[in-house]
């Protein structure tokens, strides 16, 4: 742990979040907004399901852990949802168990400390003409589904009203893009920048609005260490352009 030390914001899932600093993700625009307020630490598994995240929360969440986490988001649902394999074999995870992992996982996570929150994402939608183009499948060989997407995303919604967690639908808000086939995926199912400036849009509206003590916000998380700085650039009429002026212009996106 370097100092001084700030809120931890852990990003948990599958390849949605191991990539979510790749392609412009909304990791790495989480981690640009709040710069020098939060910690985002990336922990996504690609190809894994809520099995095999429930198999190893202990050892990424320990509750003997000196810091825990301020916030801890959640994506699990996308592998799970894939189509049964006949070998028995693969990722697919039956409804019920999954929302029993799912169950388990929060549980877990808000027993770390009073002040960890659980956000949840649920299942986005995925785009099966592009899956057949891009991994050279039938639709007859295809995994994964929109239809079996939606199930699961409706089915982490529930549990999150019915244990009172904070949850993003995906699967609705990228669909309400327009041309959302067109620009939300690289490969039919992992996200473009553009969906993951709807990904940062929705978990920051959820963060406003939350009534969590701290706000976990970025405008309401104090900056580490003044902005002011006497190393300000001076400008020809003696006026000073701070750091906070010069990241305005992308800030104001985000409000």
């Amino acid at each position: 742990m370097v100092g001084p030390e700030r809120p931890q914001f852990v990003l948990f899932g599958s390849s949605i979040v191991q990539f979510a600093y790749s392609q412009d993700g909304f990791g790495a625009i989480l981690t640009d907004i709040y710069a020098r307020k939060a910690d985002i630490l990336l922990r996504g598994y690609a190809g894994w399901n809520s099995r095999g995240a429930l198999q190893v929360l202990e050892q990424v969440f320990p509750k003997h852990a000196a810091v825990q986490p301020s916030l801890v988001i959640v994506y699990f649902g996308g592998n799970d949802s894939m189509r049964p394999d006949p070998s028995g074999q693969g990722p697919h995870v039956p409804l019920a168990e999954y929302v029993e992992n799912m169950k388990k996982i929060a549980f877990h996570l808000k027993s770390l400390s009073d002040k960890t929150r659980v956000l949840f994402l649920s299942t986005p939608p995925v785009n099966e003409a592009q899956i057949c183009e891009f991994f050279g499948r039938t639709c007859d060989q295809l995994c994964r589904t929109n239809e079996s997407c939606q199930i699961y995303s409706e089915a982490c919604i529930k549990l999150c009203r019915e244990l009172d967690i904070k949850v993003v639908d995906l699967w609705t808000a990228l669909q309400q893009r327009d041309n959302w086939l067109d620009v939300c995926f690289v490969d039919g199912i992992h996200l473009s920048s553009e969906a993951s400036k709807i990904v940062v849009k929705e978990i920051l509206k959820v963060l406003k609005e939350a009534e969590w003590e701290p706000c976990l916000h970025w405008k309401s998380l104090p900056t580490e260490f003044s902005e002011d700085s006497p190393y300000d650039v001076i400008g020809p009429g003696g006026d000073t352009k701070n750091v906070a002026d010069l990241n305005l212009h992308w800030q104001i996106q985000w409000e």
